[in-house]
Protein backbone atom coordinates (compact mmCIF):
# COMPACT_ATOMS: atom_id res chain seq x y z
CA UNK A 1 0.00 0.00 0.00
CA UNK A 2 1.22 3.49 -0.90
CA UNK A 3 -0.50 6.34 0.95
CA UNK A 4 -0.72 10.00 0.02
CA UNK A 5 -1.18 12.42 2.93
CA UNK A 6 -2.84 15.55 1.57
CA UNK A 7 -4.03 13.85 -1.59
CA UNK A 8 -6.34 16.30 -3.31
CA UNK A 9 -3.98 19.07 -4.37
CA UNK A 10 -2.50 19.21 -7.85
CA UNK A 11 0.61 17.24 -6.80
CA UNK A 12 -1.30 14.60 -4.81
CA UNK A 13 -3.82 13.92 -7.55
CA UNK A 14 -1.21 13.56 -10.29
CA UNK A 15 0.96 11.48 -7.94
CA UNK A 16 -1.91 9.03 -7.33
CA UNK A 17 -2.41 8.58 -11.07
CA UNK A 18 1.32 8.09 -11.67
CA UNK A 19 1.63 5.53 -8.86
CA UNK A 20 -1.30 3.53 -10.22
CA UNK A 21 0.02 3.69 -13.76
CA UNK A 22 3.57 2.53 -13.04
CA UNK A 23 4.06 1.24 -9.50
CA UNK A 24 1.11 -0.13 -7.51
CA UNK A 25 -2.63 -0.78 -7.59
CA UNK A 26 -2.94 -0.33 -3.84
CA UNK A 27 -3.32 3.40 -3.15
CA UNK A 28 -4.80 5.18 -0.15
CA UNK A 29 -5.75 8.85 -0.34
CA UNK A 30 -5.78 10.71 2.97
CA UNK A 31 -7.18 14.13 3.77
CA UNK A 32 -10.03 15.99 5.42
CA UNK A 33 -12.28 15.17 2.45
CA UNK A 34 -10.29 12.94 0.10
CA UNK A 35 -11.63 12.29 -3.40
CA UNK A 36 -10.80 9.26 -5.53
CA UNK A 37 -8.80 9.70 -8.72
CA UNK A 38 -9.60 6.08 -9.67
CA UNK A 39 -12.55 3.86 -8.67
CA UNK A 40 -10.23 1.44 -6.84
CA UNK A 41 -8.55 4.08 -4.66
CA UNK A 42 -9.05 3.75 -0.92
CA UNK A 43 -9.98 6.97 0.86
CA UNK A 44 -9.39 7.76 4.52
CA UNK A 45 -10.53 10.91 6.30
CA UNK A 46 -7.87 12.17 8.68
CA UNK A 47 -6.63 15.35 10.32
CA UNK A 48 -2.84 15.57 10.03
CA UNK A 49 -2.80 17.75 13.15
CA UNK A 50 -4.03 14.76 15.17
CA UNK A 51 -1.32 12.18 15.82
CA UNK A 52 -3.71 9.29 16.44
CA UNK A 53 -5.52 10.05 13.19
CA UNK A 54 -2.24 10.04 11.26
CA UNK A 55 -1.19 6.75 12.83
CA UNK A 56 -4.43 5.09 11.74
CA UNK A 57 -4.21 6.56 8.27
CA UNK A 58 -0.80 4.96 7.76
CA UNK A 59 -1.80 1.44 8.79
CA UNK A 60 -0.68 -1.21 6.27
CA UNK A 61 1.36 1.44 4.41
CA UNK A 62 4.70 0.67 2.79
CA UNK A 63 5.43 4.16 1.45
CA UNK A 64 3.81 7.41 2.61
CA UNK A 65 3.93 10.65 0.63
CA UNK A 66 3.46 13.97 2.44
CA UNK A 67 2.11 16.37 -0.19
CA UNK A 68 -0.27 18.42 1.95
CA UNK A 69 -0.63 22.11 1.14
CA UNK A 70 -1.60 24.46 3.95
CA UNK A 71 -3.58 27.65 3.46
CA UNK A 72 -1.28 30.42 2.23
CA UNK A 73 -1.10 32.16 5.59
CA UNK A 74 2.06 32.72 7.65
CA UNK A 75 0.32 32.26 10.98
CA UNK A 76 -1.13 28.91 9.90
CA UNK A 77 2.28 27.75 8.68
CA UNK A 78 3.88 28.88 11.97
CA UNK A 79 1.23 27.03 13.94
CA UNK A 80 0.89 23.81 11.95
CA UNK A 81 3.90 22.73 9.89
CA UNK A 82 6.11 21.42 12.69
CA UNK A 83 3.16 19.70 14.33
CA UNK A 84 2.23 17.95 11.09
CA UNK A 85 5.80 16.79 10.55
CA UNK A 86 6.04 15.48 14.11
CA UNK A 87 2.81 13.54 13.65
CA UNK A 88 3.83 12.10 10.30
CA UNK A 89 7.26 11.00 11.56
CA UNK A 90 5.61 9.34 14.55
CA UNK A 91 3.03 7.67 12.30
CA UNK A 92 5.72 6.31 9.99
CA UNK A 93 7.71 4.97 12.93
CA UNK A 94 4.58 3.37 14.38
CA UNK A 95 3.76 1.64 11.08
CA UNK A 96 7.33 0.99 9.91
CA UNK A 97 6.73 2.74 6.59
CA UNK A 98 8.96 4.92 4.43
CA UNK A 99 8.28 8.64 4.00
CA UNK A 100 8.57 10.81 0.88
CA UNK A 101 8.32 14.49 1.80
CA UNK A 102 7.37 16.88 -1.01
CA UNK A 103 8.98 20.19 -0.04
CA UNK A 104 9.41 23.65 -1.59
CA UNK A 105 12.22 26.22 -1.59
CA UNK A 106 10.81 28.67 0.97
CA UNK A 107 13.53 27.71 3.45
CA UNK A 108 16.31 28.86 1.10
CA UNK A 109 17.62 32.41 1.38
CA UNK A 110 16.10 34.96 -0.99
CA UNK A 111 19.34 35.63 -2.86
CA UNK A 112 20.99 34.75 -6.16
CA UNK A 113 22.94 31.74 -4.82
CA UNK A 114 22.53 28.74 -7.13
CA UNK A 115 20.23 26.37 -5.26
CA UNK A 116 21.43 22.77 -4.92
CA UNK A 117 20.61 19.96 -2.51
CA UNK A 118 23.45 21.25 -0.32
CA UNK A 119 22.13 24.82 -0.09
CA UNK A 120 21.71 25.93 3.53
CA UNK A 121 18.24 26.62 4.90
CA UNK A 122 18.66 30.29 5.81
CA UNK A 123 15.30 31.93 5.10
CA UNK A 124 14.33 34.85 7.35
CA UNK A 125 10.67 34.89 6.28
CA UNK A 126 7.93 33.47 8.51
CA UNK A 127 6.89 30.71 6.13
CA UNK A 128 10.49 29.97 5.23
CA UNK A 129 11.52 29.62 8.87
CA UNK A 130 8.69 27.17 9.55
CA UNK A 131 9.51 25.07 6.49
CA UNK A 132 13.12 25.05 7.69
CA UNK A 133 12.07 23.71 11.10
CA UNK A 134 9.89 21.02 9.50
CA UNK A 135 12.70 19.92 7.16
CA UNK A 136 15.21 19.86 10.02
CA UNK A 137 12.90 17.64 12.07
CA UNK A 138 12.82 15.12 9.26
CA UNK A 139 16.56 15.38 8.56
CA UNK A 140 17.25 14.66 12.23
CA UNK A 141 14.95 11.63 12.21
CA UNK A 142 16.70 10.38 9.06
CA UNK A 143 20.17 10.92 10.56
CA UNK A 144 19.16 9.04 13.73
CA UNK A 145 17.75 6.17 11.65
CA UNK A 146 14.32 6.66 13.19
CA UNK A 147 12.62 6.32 9.80
CA UNK A 148 13.62 5.72 6.19
CA UNK A 149 12.77 8.92 4.34
CA UNK A 150 13.61 11.15 1.41
CA UNK A 151 13.02 14.84 0.66
CA UNK A 152 11.84 15.90 -2.81
CA UNK A 153 12.16 19.66 -3.27
CA UNK A 154 10.57 21.77 -6.01
CA UNK A 155 10.69 25.47 -6.99
CA UNK A 156 7.69 27.52 -8.13
CA UNK A 157 5.01 25.55 -9.99
CA UNK A 158 3.55 26.23 -13.40
CA UNK A 159 1.18 23.85 -15.11
CA UNK A 160 -2.36 22.91 -16.11
CA UNK A 161 -5.41 22.01 -14.05
CA UNK A 162 -5.39 22.94 -10.37
CA UNK A 163 -1.84 24.30 -10.44
CA UNK A 164 -1.40 27.19 -8.03
CA UNK A 165 1.74 29.20 -8.60
CA UNK A 166 2.56 32.83 -9.06
CA UNK A 167 3.22 32.47 -12.78
CA UNK A 168 -0.11 30.74 -13.30
CA UNK A 169 -1.85 33.49 -11.35
CA UNK A 170 -0.26 36.61 -12.80
CA UNK A 171 0.25 35.39 -16.35
CA UNK A 172 -2.11 32.60 -17.41
CA UNK A 173 -5.06 33.47 -15.17
CA UNK A 174 -4.96 37.06 -16.44
CA UNK A 175 -4.81 35.90 -20.07
CA UNK A 176 -7.78 33.62 -19.46
CA UNK A 177 -9.70 36.66 -18.17
CA UNK A 178 -8.61 38.70 -21.23
CA UNK A 179 -6.45 40.88 -18.99
CA UNK A 180 -2.81 41.92 -19.34
CA UNK A 181 -0.34 39.60 -17.61
CA UNK A 182 1.66 41.01 -14.71
CA UNK A 183 5.34 40.60 -13.93
CA UNK A 184 6.85 41.24 -10.51
CA UNK A 185 9.82 43.63 -10.33
CA UNK A 186 11.82 42.67 -13.45
CA UNK A 187 11.20 40.92 -16.74
CA UNK A 188 14.87 40.32 -17.62
CA UNK A 189 16.00 37.91 -14.88
CA UNK A 190 16.00 34.14 -15.25
CA UNK A 191 13.28 32.06 -13.57
CA UNK A 192 13.32 28.36 -12.72
CA UNK A 193 9.84 26.84 -12.79
CA UNK A 194 8.76 23.22 -12.48
CA UNK A 195 5.96 21.74 -14.56
CA UNK A 196 3.56 20.18 -12.06
CA UNK A 197 3.07 16.86 -13.90
CA UNK A 198 6.87 16.45 -13.94
CA UNK A 199 7.02 17.13 -10.20
CA UNK A 200 4.50 14.38 -9.41
CA UNK A 201 6.06 11.90 -11.81
CA UNK A 202 9.55 12.49 -10.40
CA UNK A 203 8.30 12.18 -6.81
CA UNK A 204 6.75 8.79 -7.60
CA UNK A 205 9.99 7.65 -9.24
CA UNK A 206 12.11 8.67 -6.25
CA UNK A 207 9.67 7.10 -3.79
CA UNK A 208 9.92 3.79 -5.61
CA UNK A 209 13.71 3.81 -5.97
CA UNK A 210 15.31 2.08 -2.99
CA UNK A 211 18.68 3.78 -3.33
CA UNK A 212 17.14 7.27 -3.38
CA UNK A 213 16.29 7.34 0.32
CA UNK A 214 18.28 9.04 3.07
CA UNK A 215 18.91 12.23 1.09
CA UNK A 216 17.42 15.31 -0.55
CA UNK A 217 16.59 15.55 -4.25
CA UNK A 218 15.84 18.60 -6.35
CA UNK A 219 13.04 17.65 -8.72
CA UNK A 220 13.79 18.10 -12.44
CA UNK A 221 13.29 21.40 -14.26
CA UNK A 222 14.13 22.57 -17.78
CA UNK A 223 17.66 24.02 -17.67
CA UNK A 224 16.90 26.33 -20.61
CA UNK A 225 15.51 28.95 -18.26
CA UNK A 226 13.55 31.90 -19.55
CA UNK A 227 13.08 35.44 -18.33
CA UNK A 228 9.49 36.60 -18.01
CA UNK A 229 10.07 38.67 -21.14
CA UNK A 230 11.04 35.53 -23.04
CA UNK A 231 8.32 33.45 -21.37
CA UNK A 232 5.56 35.86 -22.42
CA UNK A 233 7.09 36.26 -25.88
CA UNK A 234 6.81 32.48 -26.30
CA UNK A 235 3.15 32.66 -25.30
CA UNK A 236 2.72 35.33 -27.97
CA UNK A 237 4.49 33.15 -30.55
CA UNK A 238 2.14 30.26 -29.82
CA UNK A 239 -0.97 32.45 -29.89
CA UNK A 240 0.15 34.27 -33.01
CA UNK A 241 -0.19 37.71 -31.47
CA UNK A 242 1.91 40.05 -29.31
CA UNK A 243 1.19 39.96 -25.59
CA UNK A 244 1.50 43.20 -23.68
CA UNK A 245 2.17 43.03 -19.95
CA UNK A 246 2.77 45.27 -16.94
CA UNK A 247 5.82 45.19 -14.67
CA UNK A 248 4.87 45.89 -11.04
CA UNK A 249 7.59 47.63 -9.02
CA UNK A 250 8.38 47.48 -5.32
CA UNK A 251 6.21 50.44 -4.35
CA UNK A 252 3.17 49.23 -6.27
CA UNK A 253 3.46 45.74 -4.77
CA UNK A 254 3.90 47.12 -1.27
CA UNK A 255 0.82 49.30 -1.52
CA UNK A 256 -1.21 46.50 -3.15
CA UNK A 257 -0.24 44.12 -0.33
CA UNK A 258 -2.34 46.18 2.12
CA UNK A 259 -5.44 45.27 0.11
CA UNK A 260 -4.59 41.79 -1.19
CA UNK A 261 -3.93 39.10 1.44
CA UNK A 262 -2.25 36.67 -0.98
CA UNK A 263 0.07 39.42 -2.19
CA UNK A 264 0.89 40.29 1.40
CA UNK A 265 1.81 36.65 2.03
CA UNK A 266 4.06 36.69 -1.04
CA UNK A 267 6.19 39.59 0.23
CA UNK A 268 8.92 37.38 1.71
CA UNK A 269 9.54 35.81 -1.71
CA UNK A 270 9.71 39.05 -3.71
CA UNK A 271 13.52 39.43 -3.62
CA UNK A 272 13.74 36.35 -5.88
CA UNK A 273 11.85 38.19 -8.60
CA UNK A 274 14.54 40.88 -8.84
CA UNK A 275 17.41 38.43 -9.45
CA UNK A 276 18.21 35.29 -11.41
CA UNK A 277 16.61 32.32 -9.66
CA UNK A 278 18.64 29.21 -10.48
CA UNK A 279 17.33 25.96 -9.04
CA UNK A 280 19.75 23.20 -10.02
CA UNK A 281 18.48 19.64 -10.62
CA UNK A 282 21.44 17.86 -12.23
CA UNK A 283 21.64 15.29 -9.42
CA UNK A 284 18.24 13.91 -10.43
CA UNK A 285 19.02 14.04 -14.15
CA UNK A 286 22.29 12.17 -13.67
CA UNK A 287 20.56 9.48 -11.61
CA UNK A 288 17.55 9.18 -13.93
CA UNK A 289 18.84 10.08 -17.43
CA UNK A 290 15.76 8.66 -19.17
CA UNK A 291 13.35 11.01 -17.38
CA UNK A 292 11.76 13.32 -19.97
CA UNK A 293 11.74 16.87 -18.58
CA UNK A 294 9.02 19.08 -20.07
CA UNK A 295 10.52 22.05 -21.89
CA UNK A 296 9.06 25.46 -21.20
CA UNK A 297 7.73 25.75 -24.75
CA UNK A 298 5.80 22.49 -24.39
CA UNK A 299 4.59 23.37 -20.90
CA UNK A 300 3.25 26.69 -22.18
CA UNK A 301 1.47 24.91 -25.04
CA UNK A 302 -0.22 22.47 -22.66
CA UNK A 303 -1.39 25.24 -20.30
CA UNK A 304 -2.75 27.40 -23.13
CA UNK A 305 -4.69 24.42 -24.41
CA UNK A 306 -5.94 23.45 -20.96
CA UNK A 307 -6.97 27.03 -20.16
CA UNK A 308 -8.54 27.44 -23.61
CA UNK A 309 -6.59 30.63 -24.23
CA UNK A 310 -6.59 31.69 -27.88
Amino acid sequence: MQTILGANGVIGEALAKELRKNYTQKIKLVGRNPQKTHPDDLVFKANLLDSESVGKALENTEIAYLTVGLAYDSEIWLRDWVRIMENVIAGCKQNACKLVYFDNTYAYAQDSTIQTEETALLSKGKKGREKKLAAELLLKAMANNEIEAVICRAPEFYGPGKTKGLTNTIVFDNLRKAKKPKVFLKDNVLRTLIFTPDASKATALIGNTTGAYGQTWHLPCDDNRLTYKEFIAEIGNQLGRPIKYDILGWCVLKIASFFDKNLKETQELLPRYAIDNIFESSKFKNKFPDFNVTRYQEGIRIILEDYKIT
